[in-house]
């Protein structure tokens, strides 16, 4: 079982991260819908303003409270972050509040000494609103996705896509009724199911990118489909682990490096996104966005490792 310690930073850890990707998923739905859909769009707004309600609770919950490694990790925001959000800000109308940003900024981490029993009362009940939220999103997300395979809307967002953040609010919704239930994870388990689940996100991330940019840019193109090669073939050496966990050790390692490598390649696109260097039909905040994530999974695969040399030695 969770200790007060655990239970109340793992859960903010988790909030900081995926609330903010959830109020993005939000804005990027929202841009995707036409004028005719516009009860939709007004859904989304209302989606992301939630969200945003959240997750100012959540930082203001954290300062001094979580693992400074998370805070350096650049999975909560980028030096790109702030210019991602102006320009999408600027290109869509849609209303970024990025004080939020600003505050995220200037979070400390932990201090010894904290009293976090204090903290459990507030952070259980944060953690049923977000489950609530998020089942409130996932719903929107299955909603639409029905409706765009069965041809009854249109948004600019592929099928593949909404069904792929449809997975991760799934995916934050089982982290949350866990964190919930106090539970502890084994890490071998946690480090399989976790590599399964982001190798999967990261080649799908790489599909996304080369569908988006223009077809002159030829060279860009054919690196985010190498990634996309590289990525699906380590989802199914994670798939592999299962029957042979002797292999775990290999591709935490190749799957670091190629996290580290996508990593930098989606920074650079970004910088070229906001610089207006790159021809593409890529929100700069998705950019940014799709950094954050590989950056929650390299700090993952790290802890990973230092946890298994551990256990070895």
């Amino acid at each position: 079982m969770l200790s007060d310690r655990e239970f109340v930073q793992q859960s903010l850890e988790l909030n900081l991260f995926f609330l903010r990707i959830a109020k993005e998923h939000s804005i990027f739905l929202e841009a995707g819908f036409t004028q005719r859909d516009y009860l939709l769009m007004q859904q989304a707004e209302n989606l992301k303003n939630i969200f945003s309600e959240l997750l100012v609770e959540t930082i203001r919950l954290s300062n001094g409270i979580v693992d400074p490694a998370v805070l350096n990790s650049g999975e909560i925001t980028t030096d790109l972050t702030l210019a991602a959000e102006r320009e999408t800000e600027y290109y869509t109308s849609i209303p970024i509040d990025s004080n939020i940003t600003r505050m995220e900024m200037s979070l400390q981490g932990s201090t010894p000494g904290p009293e976090f029993s204090t903290l459990t009362r507030q952070v259980s009940y944060l953690n049923d609103r977000a489950i609530r939220a998020a089942n409130e999103i996932a719903s929107f997300k299955a909603y639409i996705l029905q409706n765009v395979l069965m041809c009854r809307l249109f948004t600019t967002n592929y099928p593949l896509l909404i069904d792929h953040i449809l997975r991760e609010a799934h995916f934050y919704l089982r982290m949350l009724y866990r964190l919930q239930r106090r539970e502890e994870t084994n890490i071998i388990e946690e480090a399989v199911s976790q590599e399964a689940f982001w190798n999967r996100i990261m080649a799908e991330h790489a599909k996304f990118i080369r569908g988006l940019l223009d077809p002159t840019e030829v060279k860009l193109f054919d690196t985010a489909n190498n990634f996309g090669t590289r990525f699906d073939e380590l989802t199914a050496e994670t798939n592999a682990i299962m029957s042979d966990l002797k292999l775990l050790r290999k591709v935490t390692d190749d799957s670091l490096k190629a996290a580290e490598d996508i990593r930098d390649f989606k920074k650079q696109g970004t910088e070229g996104l906001i610089n207006c260097s790159i021809r593409s039909i890529i929100f700069p905040l998705l950019g940014d966005h799709v950094i954050r994530e590989a950056n929650h999974y390299i700090r993952l695969l790290k802890q990973f490792q230092r946890t298994k040399q551990t256990n070895e030695s």
